[in-house]
């Protein structure tokens, strides 16, 4: 496959009459059409026979002997071709030129090598001198960067006898550098050759759209970098596309489209996958599951997971959570339960997610009996709690007036995990202090409070009222009295 698709681009890139094959000089200027001078000529071939022949060290010092006032682009690109089956060594040449200024290197030669380098595979190189040379060609208010290094490795593609691969190089140095519309027109202008990247860079760039602008965006990029504009998928599907979506193309969208909150579109792009005839992973179910536990359709959720079953599908962390999330969510704490117990059974290492769905769906049917366990398990094994389940913790603990426990909740978070308690969190234990007679520790949990950045309320103000009044503490009552109308009327001046 590979020795064809190479020629099909370049008849594709380049239609040009039949002739003798056009040198790297013939790009750069009108009035370097010409074939080059014997001068040039005997430079390029010395040079090549020295860096072909002579040991390392010689060969440099030789070059710069030679050569003081270094070459010219186009001589360099010469050099360069003349050396692209030894990719290395064509590399070392271009970094010793550029150390030692010996070339004032442009688009042309930074084409030239990254030709040179993608045709050898060597990414990481390629990808580099791809982002060098974004950054040294001319921007116009016409063509962006980007764009114009297109053009330039499309001029210089057939003479580097290059690999399609070089534009998957292009396209993924675009989004590093967050230029996602110079990468769609790119994307275009290949398409529009009947060529594409692969598979695996156009996810990419969907991925980048969805991130940058939602599932709808990302969507249209995907039909369209894909070739299937126009076309209804579903019923259409076994058309024999260039470049077809795979499962990572679907499990992009759905993502997308599930973060977006739009649950109908991800049932779309699952019955898009199912009409390419592609077999979702793990992750795909996990996805739809989700979509379906967000609004509470637990019964299509579970069918999911049967279906999983039934294929042979593994269910991993995230397909656990999901479902130990969804029965949760609505309070069906032994269904959640079960699944936790199956996760451990099939070897599934819980997360701090498991644990965290737990301790809230516990909480939420009144049960902070189940949940301390739970919580203190989660603590244990080194997961580091949400401030969020901090809350929910101390909240239950102090309406059942297990405020000790509460208190050991708050310390632990912020010792062991660094956690950042909401102010929730200092109310409940406040109030729950306050109704146990214990104030001073409440009066220094207030000033802790306040040292956080938040302010008393009136729940805080009420729960020391109360509590001083208990106490037959009337005077500081007073005090507080006048220091919570004060504070009340600053509220509504505000």
């Amino acid at each position: 496959m590979r020795s064809m698709a190479i020629p099909g681009l370049k008849r594709l890139l380049f239609s040009t009459p039949k002739h003798k094959p056009l040198s790297l000089l013939s790009f750069t200027s009108s009035s370097s059409s010409s074939p080059p001078s014997d001068q040039s000529e005997t430079l390029i071939s010395t040079v090549v026979s020295i860096l072909t022949q002579l040991r390392s060290k010689s060969r440099w010092n030789h070059l710069h002997s030679l050569y003081p006032d270094g070459f010219h682009p186009n001589e360099f690109s010469q050099i360069a071709l003349s050396l692209k089956n030894n990719p290395h060594l064509a590399l070392r040449f271009f970094l010793w030129t550029q150390r030692k200024f010996l070339c004032t290197h442009n688009l042309l030669t930074h084409c030239t090598m990254v030709h040179i380098l993608a045709r050898a595979r060597l990414k990481p190189q390629a990808q580099a001198l791809i982002r060098t040379a974004i950054r040294v060609s001319e921007e116009d208010s016409l063509v962006s960067k980007p764009l114009k290094v297109f053009e330039s490795l499309v001029k210089t593609y057939r003479p580097c006898g290059s690999a399609p691969f070089v534009f998957d190089l292009l396209i993924e140095a675009c989004l590093e550098t967050k230029k996602i519309d110079s990468a769609i027109e790119i994307v275009r202008m290949l398409r529009s050759r009947g060529i594409s990247p692969k598979a695996g860079t156009l996810n990419s760039l969907v991925s980048w759209v969805l991130k940058c602008r939602g599932g709808c965006g990302g969507y249209e990029v995907y039909r369209e970098a894909f070739g299937l504009e126009g076309e209804e998928v579903e019923g259409n599907a076994k058309r024999g596309y260039r470049v077809r979506p795979n499962v990572h193309s679907f499990n992009a969208l759905m993502l997308g489209f599930y973060q977006d909150g739009l649950v109908e579109k991800v049932e779309m792009v699952w019955n898009e996958m199912v009409g390419f005839d592609c077999v979702p992973n793990g992750y795909s179910y996990s996805l739809l599951m989700a979509a379906y536990c967000e609004e509470g359709r637990m019964e299509e959720a579970e069918g999911l997971w049967e279906e999983m079953r039934v294929k042979g599908v593994e269910a991993d962390v995230v397909g656990y959570n999901t479902m130990i999330g969804g029965f949760c969510k609505i309070g069906e704490m032994e269904k959640a339960e079960d699944f936790s117990r199956e996760m451990g059974l099939n070897g599934v290492e819980s997360s701090c997610a498991t644990y965290e769905y737990l301790v809230d769906g516990y909480c939420s049917v009144g049960d902070v009996d189940s949940a301390l366990p739970v919580y203190k398990d989660m603590s244990r094994k080194g997961f580091r709690p949400e401030a969020s389940t901090l809350d929910v913790m101390i909240g239950g603990l102090c309406g059942k007036g297990k405020v000790y426990e509460a208190l050991e909740i708050l310390r632990g978070g912020v010792e062991n995990f660094g956690v950042v308690p909401k102010g929730k969190s200092y109310e409940a234990l406040i109030k729950g202090l306050c109704e146990e007679g214990r104030m001073e520790e409440a009066l220094n949990l207030q000033a802790e409070m306040v040292g956080k950045g938040f302010d008393p309320n009136l729940e805080i103000y009420g729960a020391f009222l109360d509590g001083y009044f208990k106490q037959g503490n009337e005077e500081v009552a007073q005090v507080l009295r006048k220091e919570m109308s004060e504070t009340q009327m600053q509220g509504k001046e505000k």
